[in-house]
């Protein structure tokens, strides 16, 4: 049985006086003691979609259940406290810590609102979770700006886990960090699920680290997921032109992979998006439907599922009529 699930979600904005949908009809699942990759381009509907799920941003539809009870209704501010097991793990831990705190004050607010104990008992519960993410305990008396970008991330984590959560948002928490760093919170991540029997959703638009600890993934393109599945699969036989071009675009040792020639063009604009199937101004395989129709996600069976008229069990009907310039 899933943790959290999402049906259906929509967040929309208002940008000078135009609605943006920057989230359309998007659905997904996470499961304990797994790891679900969210991948797509910057300014897909990524972090909306994150925000919205754990209550900084209030849905305009859909719903979300967490842990069998819905909280899309109740609305930013009105969650009970219980639902603290619900956390999030900015993408900058510079700027998500407090610099004027110790980050072993900023831990024990987690658990202060947890019931925490008398401070003898935080002080060691919060040098037992420095120790859980791989810092010292005697970490707890200095500053955020005492540490490496992959240690204040650790911070970040440390902090979330104060609270006893069962799932974990974490929006891009691995880029501003360096290749060491990232591997380093990459594994750490890992253990943390399998250990904790955690739920988390990994958002990145680094296929390569999602590819390394994701056990399922979802493709996000223009505010709609377009692909799901787990991760080896989709990796070994995507299912949906767009990610077969964001894997093709991974760069190689021999510079091969570049972004220009797997997928031209630039996401379009939200406010203003394609009609029909919204990938198809980039598309390798354009049908006569695909400007006109919105494409459902089909289900493939083995947990996979695909928003593409070619997988289209009655097949696409209609051969091929335009292939973009320049595409391959």
């Amino acid at each position: 049985m899933s943790l959290l699930e999402v049906h259906d979600l929509e967040v929309a904005y208002r940008r000078q006086g135009v609605e943006v949908r920057a989230v359309v009809g998007a659905s997904l699942s996470l499961e304990r003691g797994k790891i679900a990759g969210l991948v797509g381009e910057s300014g897909c509907g990524k972090s909306s979609l994150a925000r919205a799920v754990v209550g900084l941003v209030e849905p305009a539809a859909g719903e979300i259940v967490f842990d069998g009870t819905a909280l899309s209704p109740l609305g930013r501010g009105a969650r009970p406290r219980h639902e603290t097991r619900l956390q999030m793990v900015f993408q900058n831990p510079y700027s998500s810590l407090n610099p004027r705190r110790t980050i072993g004050s900023q831990i024990g607010d987690g658990l202060r609102l947890g019931g925490g104990g008398e401070r003898g008992a935080r002080r060691r519960s919060v040098g037992e979770l420095l120790e859980q993410v791989g810092l010292p305990s005697s970490a707890a008396g200095r500053f955020p700006h005492q540490f490496s970008g992959g240690q204040r991330q650790r911070v970040a984590i440390a902090r979330a886990l104060s609270v006893d959560p069962s799932v974990i948002v974490l929006d891009e928490p691995l880029s501003s960090l360096d290749a060491s760093a990232q591997a380093q919170v990459a594994n750490l991540l890992v253990g943390l699920a399998r250990e904790l029997d955690l739920a988390l959703l990994l958002i990145s638009h680094d296929l390569a680290i999602v590819r390394h600890i994701a056990d399922r993934v979802f493709v996000m393109y223009l505010g709609q997921i377009v692909e799901e599945g787990p991760t080896r699969e989709v990796w070994a036989a995507p299912q949906h032109p767009y990610t077969e071009a964001l894997i093709a675009a991974i760069p190689h040792a021999d510079g091969s992979g570049t972004l220009p020639e797997a997928l031209p063009g630039e996401v379009p604009d939200p406010a203003s998006p394609p009609p029909g199937c919204r990938f198809h101004p980039r598309c390798p395989h354009v049908f006569d439907r695909c400007p006109t129709e919105v494409p459902p996600l089909y289900e493939l069976g083995a947990g996979r599922a695909s928003a593409c008229f070619l997988r289209d069990p009655l097949g696409p009907v209609r051969e091929p009529t335009t292939i973009h310039e320049g595409v391959r």
